[in-house]
């Protein structure tokens, strides 16, 4: 058996037009005279679907756009831009003629594209949970008519929409006349599943009048056979029964599915969702009320996309792209979550389940889901959460003591640095305390800070200053440094700086799952911080700056921990701020840069945040190793996931190493901690020692590790 196929030629000239409408069935209109310029692509979103990826993932998350809403993109392509120049301007004429376009862009700029293609592809998981927090389901997502016929069928869907008090969320292949509609169908009380059947059945009796399809594009499965008879005659479907009965007469191969069909609400995921009150520490709290508890609604919000699955692209999930295993994407883990909220037997133990345990193990808690998935799967918090209750009744690892702990050792060590650096600098007494700590031995740990060196680099308090600064924990312990550079940063660009070096973030706590003492510590932070001013606080570490903007408020449930939260930055973010006012660093920037995009600073200030600070300040070459460094805080230190930290290493940061030799951008400390695992001798700097204006003075301390100290 064989199949012949043709190729065909992608051409060489296009050119992508984004038209405004303001609402999807007038762009629906202009569809038939859309089609007659040949495009080779003409798809529609409508305003619910931006307004969701714009509050997800920052204001600059969807650009390009022109007035509307509601919007079709048309990509006109051909062998020469000249006449496909022309059928563009032929196109807008005629369009706006017809009256119905509001405003029209072409977007040349390969950024804006590939911006508002994204939002595009990631409609059907942008749709599911939007921005006021309510739910979406599918039901009927894949109905298609003939496109001169569209623009009737949506406005006759949008009335039975609003007789049942429902609302749709639209987008399609408008091209096609395929439609793919998420509704806020109520699947989880009877009455709700009721309604929800009343209103498909109605649809599809719809869909038939105007000669469409129920299933445009995937196929009929057990939602859509129980409505096939409205589609096709009693002889064909007699004639699909006899086709099952000669090919699969014991009826075990997709059971249910086009004959013996079950009813279209049977066996609804959200049907038997266990009463347990599903507790937590962090407030999942959507902003628009939903009939359930809020872990279940935060975990159930995952419907499949499999985003988290792709080999290039954003940053999740990097665990499944070291073992390519579906229990380790945040799909297969949402998925085990799910089964726990519903009582599954499969996962029938709840918050005590090892299966749910074994799913989470090798999640890094690296937050890029909570960015790149389109529904805003946060497996981070979830991991924390769910860490926090199945260790109150198991044993936790030695790990979450040693590393969970760590604020408390270095309180400790800080008295005593040199001493302890003289003893981990001993090869045996290293590996023996890495192993009581439960701690992989292959990595050198990193060099102490005396408590005079953070007390200089501190320095005084500073009543009345511009900014503060927060000298977090694992700078003050491991990079003292890195505090001097960036008060004489901020001094170069005329802003003073209070130093606050008496709080936490609680972030180990928070990755461990040991979220009372996360909570109390916070709790003292916000206290510290909110001292009624609206000025920034800077906070040098990545991490410790996405705990206190995102799990700050959502684990401390006060005012002053929201307020606290509004004004956290990111060193990076703060840079471009100063640099959007008109600052430039008095000293000589690099002309190149390979920067290790932290995972948390991607996910809370944004993707490009510390591109954008090294473009903003000169930097003319920026390598992005767009990826997990693999450390992640604890995970790549602990013995059972060393081997895990490796592979995520080689798929971003690695490379990057080997194919540059540019000064190298750190800002995390368990970033820097990975570079100088995977190449000793290459220098690891943070931005902020980049535009220190002594550094034309000097370079930088070589002696982060044991190694560099030997």
């Amino acid at each position: 058996m064989a199949a012949t196929v043709a190729l065909v030629n992608v051409p060489p000239a296009a050119i992508l037009l984004c038209l405004g409408y303001s609402d999807i069935v007038d762009a629906a209109r202009d569809t038939m005279t859309i089609l007659g310029y040949q495009p080779a692509a003409l798809e529609g979103i409508d305003s619910k679907i931006v307004d969701t990826m714009r509050w997800r993932r920052g204001a600059d998350a969807v650009v390009g756009l022109p007035d509307g809403e509601a919007w079709l993109y048309v990509s006109l392509d051909g062998d020469d831009l000249g006449q496909v120049r022309e059928r563009r301007d032929e196109l807008l004429e005629k369009l706006r003629a017809d009256g119905r376009v509001v405003d029209a862009r072409q977007v040349d700029d390969p950024a804006e594209r590939a911006s508002l293609w994204r939002v595009r592809e990631d409609g059907a998981g942008l749709s599911g949970r939007l921005e006021e927090g309510g739910e979406s389901w599918t039901g009927w997502e894949d109905s298609a008519v003939a496109p001169e016929r569209l623009a009737d069928y949506l406005l006759a869907i949008t009335a039975l929409l609003d007789e049942f008090g429902l609302t749709g969320i639209f987008y399609g292949h408008f091209g096609a006349g395929c439609m793919h509609i998420r509704i806020d169908f109520d699947q989880r009380t009877p009455e709700g599943r009721d309604t929800m059947a009343q209103f498909i059945r109605r649809a599809a009796q719809l869909c038939v009048e105007f000669g469409g399809s129920m299933s445009g594009e995937h196929g009929d499965g057990r939602a859509r056979s129980e409505l096939l008879p409205l589609m096709y005659s009693s002889r064909m479907m007699e004639a699909f029964t006899m086709f099952e009965r000669i090919w699969d007469p014991q009826g075990i191969l997709n059971p249910h599915q086009i004959v013996d069909a079950r009813p279209l609400t049977a066996d609804l995921s959200q049907d038997g969702v266990s009463p347990r009150e599903w507790q937590t520490s962090f407030d999942l709290t959507p902003s628009r009320p939903v009939p359930v508890a809020d872990f279940v609604h935060a975990v159930q919000g995952c419907i499949g996309v499999g985003r988290c699955r792709a080999d290039t692209g954003g940053v999740m999930c990097p665990s499944y792209r070291a073992t390519r295993d579906e229990k380790d994407s945040t799909r297969g883990r949402a998925r085990a979550l799910q089964e726990m909220v519903r009582s599954a037997p499969t996962v029938a133990d709840g918050w005590a389940s090892e299966d749910v345990r074994e799913s989470l193990d090798l999640c890094l808690s690296c937050k890029a889901c909570s960015t790149d998935c389109p529904v805003g799967v946060d497996m981070s918090t979830y991991k924390s959460e769910f860490y926090h209750h199945y260790y109150e009744t198991h044993r936790r690892p030695l790990s979450h003591y040693s590393l969970g702990w760590l604020p408390r050792w270095l309180e400790l060590v800080e008295r005593s640095a040199p001493l302890v650096n003289r003893l981990a600098a001993m090869p045996s007494l290293a590996k023996l305390g890495a192993r009581l700590g439960g701690l992989t031995d292959a990595r050198e740990l990193p060099r102490f800070a005396s408590r005079k060196e953070v007390r200089r680099a501190v320095g005084d308090r500073v009543a009345d200053a511009d900014v503060v600064l927060f000298a977090d924990t694992f700078t003050r312990a491991f990079r003292p440094e890195v505090i001097d550079a960036a008060r004489r940063v901020l001094g170069d660009a005329d802003q003073s700086a209070d130093c606050r070096a008496d709080a936490c973030c609680g972030l180990t706590y928070i990755s461990t799952g040991q979220l009372d003492t996360a909570r109390s510590l916070l709790a003292d932070a916000a206290a510290a911080l909110d001292d009624g001013t609206d000025r920034p606080i800077v906070v040098l570490e990545p991490s410790c700056a996405a705990a206190l903007r995102k799990d700050l408020p959502e684990l401390v449930h006060t005012d002053a921990a929201r307020r606290v939260a509004d004004r956290v930055r990111s060193f990076a973010d703060h840079v471009v701020r100063l640099t959007g006012d008109g600052w430039r660093p008095t000293t000589s920037v690099p002309e190149s840069v390979t920067v290790q995009t932290h995972c948390h600073e991607y996910a809370a200030f944004g993707a490009s945040t510390q591109r954008a600070a090294l473009k903003a300040v000169g930097v003319e070459r920026v390598r992005e190793a767009t990826g997990c460094c693999g450390v992640a805080g604890n995970f790549g230190f602990e013995k059972e996931h060393y081997e895990t930290s490796m592979k995520v290493a080689e798929q971003a940061l690695a490379p990057a190493l080997r194919a540059d030799t540019a000064q190298v951008l750190t800002d995390g400390f368990s970033c820097h901690m990975q570079v100088r695992h995977l190449d000793p001798g290459r220098d690891s700097v943070h931005l902020a020692q980049i535009l220190d204006p002594r550094a034309d003075e000097s370079t930088p301390r070589d002696d982060t590790t044991r190694k560099a100290q030997r």
